[in-house]
């Protein structure tokens, strides 16, 4: 008895997708191939900008805008292309670039304070107060 029961809900399941007329397919859906695409290209891009610009900038923050900045900057570049009639511009691939941007500055920002820690962290004996005048 349990096993018709067991059995009877995805039968039921299917017939109730089923019933259902079949749509068009969204030109520029917010998920697939092309939107990963864009993410990924984009974390990548960030965090090795942010990799890049620690050779020459010291703050931590100015690394965070060096590498959003370049990847967000690429991104928009291909929209503008895209637009320029060279494919199809996409708000929602922009907006994926953007994702990923901010991911791939964080886990940048997230690796360099794991692995160096400011140099005031470093020197200062622990139980010390830091003073300041």
């Amino acid at each position: 008895m349990k096993t018709r029961s067991a059995l009877s809900i995805p039968v039921v399941a299917v017939l109730f997708l089923c019933a259902f007329p079949a749509q068009a397919e969204e030109p520029d859906p917010w998920w697939g191939r092309d939107k990963a695409l864009h993410f990924s290209v984009s974390a990548g891009l960030a965090a090795g900008g942010y990799a890049a610009s620690s050779l020459v900038l010291d703050e931590r923050w100015q690394r965070a805008t060096a590498g959003a900045g370049f990847s967000l900057t690429l991104g928009a570049s291909k929209e503008l292309y895209d637009a320029a009639g060279h494919g199809h511009p996409s708000g929602k691939d922009f907006a994926w670039d953007i994702a990923g941007a901010a991911l791939g500055t964080a886990l940048a920002l997230l690796v360099d304070v794991l692995v160096a820690p400011k140099r005031s962290e470093q020197t200062r004996p622990s139980g010390a107060a830091l003073v300041t005048y």
